[in-house]
């Protein structure tokens, strides 16, 4: 598997709404960071899912080299 594109040097803050699904880029080359647009298509990569278990504000990887895939761990400190 190739590595991904760094998509931005810090993390996305969403807010997020409880029940709803986002699907988080993994690849970074979609233009709607940080969710999937497609750009993917023809990679090893694919989106990871996110289930929102409550309204709130979140903050996905920008980065896209975290070890808790979709959210920030600020490894874009490194």
């Amino acid at each position: 598997m190739s590595d991904p594109v760094r998509a931005a040097d810090s993390p996305f803050a969403v807010e997020v709404e409880a029940g709803k699904a986002y699907f988080w880029c993994s690849c970074g080359k979609s233009a709607s960071q940080p969710f999937c647009d497609g750009s993917h298509q023809g990679s090893d990569f694919v989106p990871l899912k996110y289930e929102a278990t409550e309204s709130k504000k979140v903050f996905f990887c920008g980065c896209k080299a975290t070890a808790g895939q979709p959210m920030c761990d600020g490894s874009h400190s490194n």
